[in-house]
Formats: structure tokens, C-alpha cells, sequence
């Protein structure tokens, strides 16, 4: 038996000899190398804190080494956080790294921008990871844009509840802008002097009017938006060298172009509105219309990349001009239930979004007088998805159903059933008149990059010069000159 037990003994002991790893730590001799000699953590809001960027540290040499210190050259005062080997802080010694393998450090930082205040609203912050010391010293940057905002959000209450208001008999997180607002003053006035960061739905009230102007940028976070109550009335004065510009409050370069990142604009049932030269991307759906008792102005309005839809008009009253849309999950434009509408010189082009995408959907909702397509007419346009059917009609019943195209560019090349329904423009000749169908690739807009939202088009284009001569349509989207006779269809004059 104590020969049995030796045995086992002697064996657990090589196995241990065997298994265990003598590691020599020698001190950095300042050889590291790095993923970024400048780590940029894009822009942020003043008190708002970034996303967590990622730095690597690469011990290229055959000797395992200990990193003296890492720290930041701000020390303990730096507005930036660092994690490394899963610690947080702003100083770390002896950091072992093994040879030929890498270390990440995190980086985050929240910054208040009135800390730093030098009479612009944007201020750039700066600061360095150093490692090592003396001779052995190197050094990454971290470089930060810092933006003043205006911040409007729902109150919260004593019992920790939060604002709510009331539309359409929900209670929606959200807000009643103010125009004597104690923080904010005329919160009915949007400027352009920094930006507005949204937090919940923004609601203009009953019998008020929000008024944005030129130039004034809009960000809102998520599940946020603008709601324009009953018999209230939005007005956005951008201009073509200022445009208006609503989007998400992620300001990182990789979410520019990402979907449902916040909630709509949402013009309510008898509500009023002008929008003038606005970029509205990133949201649910981009303008969300219910039916109004006066029509709803479009000119010169971008909409982009959306979960669902650029323009989903419910019996609504639209007229516009020189609206572009592209990359929408659903439709670039859903007109349901009828209502009357008059779109000229647009593009409507939805390219880019997967699945069974279209850029028209129309219908007369159940086929009542309540939801009757009194009228949608649609001049000088361009309509170009990515399947080859760009229009999808629904109409119910014997109930109006008007609608006319003339002088479009319109995919169309479904050889299916679409074919031969007469809603559609390949066997019917009274709804359409002098429209050019792109029944294959080779009849194409000739985009100037489709993937980028830069729907110009080029020499190429099959809508060129296609247009008939409307009145009051003399400059396209860019503030260009359209030629009285034949212009180009599309909101934008060719781009030779």
C-alpha cells in the first residue's frame, strides 16, 4: 500500500513539473506596437457618454514583458476611461503581455462641454495613452469632438414616473414643447445656432406652431420623434445651401446609414405642415401623414434609409416637389387609404434594401367613400426600386380610384400577373401618357451612386430630358435651373 501511494505521489509530481510554465517577465523596452496611433471616438454630445472604442496593444518579440505603466497623460482629471486586462481606471503598472500575443484597452469618455466653453458650440478634446517612460515612452492619441446641444426630454416626477402625453387616447413617453420653457426658453423655436438632441416624442400642441430654421439640426434618440398635435402646424424653413436635418443622436460614422434608430415625424389627423429643404434619415418611417384639411407642402425633402417607409400618407393631402427618397425597408412611399396628392419632378428610387421592396404603394383602403383615391397625380418623376416592380396598387370595390402619371421614368418589368392587370402601365395607355417603362436593366436612371443616397444622374440616364413644362418647377433639388423645355425628370437636372 506505501508503495502504491509513493507511486501516485511521484506521478502527480512530474505531472506538475511537467505542466508548470516558468514565466520571465522582462520590462518593455518601449517596442510596442498598436492598432491606431490616433484613436478617434467621433463626435459626442456635451454630458453624454460615447460608445466604447478599442485600442490593441501588440508585443511583436519573442520575450514575454511587463509594461511598467499605461496610463493617461491627464491623469486622474482626464475626461477619458480606460479598461485594461478587464480593470478600469486611468493608471496601471506592470501589465504583463506575453511574446507574440496583443492586449486590448477600452476607451470611453463623458465630456461637459461647459468645462471647456470657448464661445463656439463644438470643442475639440484631446488626450494620450502613454506607456512607459523616459526613453522607453510611446504615446497613442485620443482625440474627441465635443457638440453644446439643446436637450428637451419628458419631466420626471417626485414618485420617479416620467411625462407622458396623450394621443389618440395612448399615453406616449413624451413631452408638450413649451414656448416659455424655463431651461430651454422658446422651445417652439428651433435654431441653428447648436443642435437639438430628442429624448422621448417632442409634441407641438393644439393651436401652436414649431418652427425650424435653416441650417438647424435635430437628433433623436431612440424610440423618440415629433408629433404635430390636432390643428398644429410645423413649419421647416431649411435652405438649399442650409438644410434642415433630422436624424438619430448616434453620431459614430457606422451608424449614418443604419435604419430605425428613432421613431417618425408624425403629422396627426388635421394637422399642417411646410417642409422646405429637410434631410430626414435613419428613423421608423421618415414623415408619417394622417389625413389633413389642408394640404400638406413637400419641396425639396430627403428620405433616407428607413425600417419602413419614407412617406406613409393615411387619407392625407400632399402636394410636393423635388422629394427624393432611397434605401427603405417597405415602400419609399405607402398612400393608404386614398387622399389626394400631386408629386412632380421627384425620385423616388428605393435601391439597396433587401427584400420585397417598392417605391408606390397605393390603395382605397376598403373600397369606401371614407377612403376614396380622390386623386394622385405624378409628373416628371422617376420611379426605380431594386425588384422590378416599382408600383404595387391595391384598389377595392368600383369606389374613385383616380391616379395619372405623365413624363416618369417607371421600373416595370414584371412579366408576371402585374403584367396584365390594368392598373399597371404595360397594357394600360389612360392612366399614363408619354411615360418611359424600364422593362430591363439597359433603360436605367444612371445613378450617380445609388449606395451612397447620391441619386444625381448622369449623361446616361433614360431621363433625360423626358419632362413635360410645369409651371413653378424652375430649379431642381440643388437650387439649379431647369430648362423650360424638356427638363430632365427626376429632382434633379442631369450631371454631365
Amino acid at each position: 500500500m506505501k508503495k502504491i501511494t509513493f507511486i501516485c505521489c511521484l506521478l502527480a509530481a512530474l505531472f506538475l513539473q511537467a505542466c508548470r510554465e516558468d514565466f520571465t517577465f522582462e520590462t518593455s523596452t518601449g517596442n510596442l506596437e498598436f492598432s491606431k496611433n490616433t484613436v478617434y471616438l467621433d463626435t459626442v454630445f456635451t454630458n453624454i457618454g460615447s460608445s466604447t472604442y478599442r485600442l490593441k496593444v501588440y508585443n511583436r518579440s519573442n520575450k514575454d514583458i511587463s509594461i511598467p505603466n499605461i496610463r493617461l497623460a491627464r491623469g486622474e482629471s482626464s475626461d477619458y476611461r480606460l479598461m485594461v486586462d478587464g480593470m478600469a481606471g486611468k493608471s496601471f503598472n506592470n501589465v504583463e503581455l506575453l511574446a507574440k500575443d496583443s492586449l486590448f484597452i477600452f476607451i470611453e469618455t463623458t465630456i461637459d462641454y461647459n468645462q471647456y466653453q470657448n464661445q463656439t458650440a463644438e470643442y475639440l478634446y484631446t488626450d494620450q495613452i502613454a506607456f512607459d517612460y523616459g526613453a522607453n515612452l510611446q504615446t497613442v492619441d485620443l482625440v474627441t469632438l465635443v457638440k453644446d446641444a439643446y436637450f428637451l426630454y419628458p419631466q420626471k416626477y417626485d414618485d420617479n414616473s416620467y411625462e407622458h402625453v396623450i394621443i389618440d387616447d395612448d399615453p406616449i413617453y413624451g413631452f408638450m414643447l413649451d414656448a416659455n420653457d424655463a431651461v430651454n426658453g422658446n422651445e417652439l423655436l428651433w435654431k441653428n445656432d447648436k443642435p437639438y438632441v430628442i429624448y422621448g416624442y417632442a409634441v407641438v400642441p393644439t393651436e401652436k406652431q414649431l418652427v425650424v430654421e435653416a441650417g438647424a439640426q435635430v437628433h433623436f434618440h431612440y424610440n423618440s420623434g415629433l408629433i404635430v398635435a390636432y390643428d398644429a402646424d410645423l413649419q421647416i424653413n431649411g435652405e438649399v445651401s442650409a438644410p434642415v436635418i433630422f436624424e438619430s443622436d448616434r453620431l459614430e460614422p457606422s451608424f449614418s446609414a443604419i435604419p430605425g434608430q428613432w421613431g417618425s415625424v408624425w403629422l396627426t389627423s388635421g394637422s399642417t405642415a411646410r417642409i422646405n429643404n429637410a434631410i430626414i434619415k435613419n428613423a421608423t418611417v421618415g414623415l408619417l401623414i394622417e389625413d389633413n384639411a389642408e394640404t400638406v407642402h413637400l419641396y425639396n425633402v430627403q428620405l433616407y434609409n428607413h425600417t419602413h417607409y419614407g412617406i406613409l400618407a393615411q387619407h392625407a393631402t400632399i402636394t410636393g416637389e423635388n422629394v427624393v427618397t432611397n434605401n427603405l425597408g417597405v415602400a419609399a412611399v405607402y398612400l393608404n387609404q386614398g387622399g389626394t396628392y400631386v408629386f412632380n419632378h421627384c425620385t423616388f428610387a428605393n435601391l439597396g434594401a433587401p427584400g420585397q421592396t417598392t417605391c408606390l404603394a397605393m390603395n382605397n383602403g376598403d373600397g369606401s367613400t371614407n377612403s376614396a383615391l380622390i386623386k394622385a397625380t405624378f409628373n416628371n418623376s422617376i420611379f426605380y426600386g431594386s425588384t422590378g416592380t416599382s408600383l404595387i396598387f391595391q384598389k377595392v370595390g368600383n369606389d374613385t380610384f383616380n391616379y395619372y402619371f405623365a413624363n416618369n421614368l417607371i421600373r416595370f418589368s414584371d412579366t408576371g400577373q402585374a403584367a396584365q392587370n390594368s392598373l399597371y402601365p404595360i397594357i394600360n395607355t389612360t392612366n399614363y401618357l408619354n411615360n418611359i417603362i424600364a422593362k430591363n436593366l439597359t433603360v436605367v436612371p444612371d445613378f450617380t451612386n445609388a449606395a451612397d443616397n447620391k441619386l444625381q444622374i448622369k449623361s446616361q440616364s433614360a431621363a433625360i430630358g423626358i419632362s413635360n413644362n410645369l409651371p413653378n418647377s424652375g430649379f431642381d433639388i440643388l437650387g439649379n435651373p431647369r430648362p423650360t423645355q424638356n427638363a430632365d425628370a427626376g429632382a434633379y437636372n442631369a450631371k454631365i
